[in-house]
C-alpha cells in the first residue's frame, strides 16, 4: 500500500477565511496577504470554487444566474469536485514547499451552506471531504462574523455596482443565512483551536490587527524558519 500523506507537509500552513457572503473575508484575505509580503514570507492565495483550471471552469457554472434551482446534491458534488482539483493541484503542492495557502472558503463553507443552509447530511459532507481532500484539514480559520441583515444590505449594494454573474447566492433569504451562520458558530464551537471567529462589524484594520493577533505564532514560526 502507498504511504499515506502527513495531513502537513514538511512545513507549509494552511489558513482559510469563512463567512456568510459580504462579510468582508476576500478584503481581509488580501490584507494578511500583504502582511505575509512585507515579512517575504512565501505564500499562495486561493478561492473556492475556484484555484486550478478546471476548478474556476466548475466556479463559473456553480455561481451563475444560469444556475438557479439546481439541485442541491448537484451542488455539493460540484463543491467537492472543484475541491479536489484545487487541494491536488494548488494548495498540496504549495504546502509541500513550506508556502503559506491563504484560501478564501473551504470544506467550512460547504458545511455551513449546504449543510446547516440547505440541509443537507453532516456526515456525509464530512466523508466527501475525506475523499476530496485526502483529509486535508486548515491549520487557522478565520470567520468574520457579520449579522445576516448586513450581509444582505452588502449583498444588494455589490449586486447594484457588480456586472458579474455571481449572485446567486446574494439571492437568498434572510433565514438562509440565519442557518448559515448558525454553522460557522457550530464549528467555532466544536473546533475551538482551530475556528477563529472575528467580529466583522468593524473598521477593515481593526479586522486585520484581530486576524494577525491569531495567527501571530504561526507567522513567527515561519519568520524563524525562514532566518536559519
Amino acid at each position: 500500500s502507498s504511504p499515506r500523506m502527513p495531513p502537513h507537509p514538511a512545513r507549509g500552513r494552511f489558513l482559510t477565511f469563512e463567512g456568510i457572503d459580504g462579510c468582508g473575508k476576500s478584503t481581509q484575505l488580501k490584507q494578511l496577504a500583504e502582511h505575509l509580503k512585507c515579512l517575504r514570507l512565501p505564500f499562495l492565495v486561493t478561492r473556492e470554487p475556484g484555484g486550478s483550471e478546471t476548478s474556476e471552469r466548475i466556479r463559473k457554472v456553480l455561481l451563475s444566474r444560469e444556475s438557479t434551482g439546481m439541485g442541491a446534491p448537484a451542488e455539493l458534488l460540484l463543491y467537492f469536485a472543484a475541491r479536489a482539483e484545487n487541494v491536488a493541484r494548488i494548495i498540496r503542492p504549495a504546502l509541500a514547499q513550506g508556502h503559506f495557502v491563504l484560501c478564501d472558503r473551504f470544506t467550512d463553507a460547504t458545511i455551513a451552506y449546504q449543510g446547516y443552509g440547505r440541509g443537507l447530511d453532516l456526515r456525509l459532507i464530512r466523508r466527501l471531504h475525506k475523499f476530496a481532500c485526502q483529509g486535508l484539514t486548515p491549520d487557522l480559520t478565520f470567520v468574520i462574523d457579520i449579522d445576516p441583515h448586513t450581509s444582505v444590505r452588502r449583498a444588494l449594494q455589490r449586486n447594484t455596482e457588480a456586472s458579474r454573474d455571481e449572485s446567486r447566492f446574494e439571492q437568498e433569504s434572510l433565514e438562509f443565512y440565519q442557518r448559515v451562520r448558525r454553522g460557522y458558530h457550530a464549528l467555532a464551537r466544536q473546533e475551538p483551536r482551530r475556528v477563529r471567529m472575528i467580529p466583522g462589524e468593524d473598521t477593515i484594520e481593526n479586522v486585520h490587527q484581530k486576524i494577525l493577533f491569531q495567527a501571530r505564532r504561526l507567522i513567527a514560526a515561519a519568520h524563524r524558519r525562514g532566518k536559519r
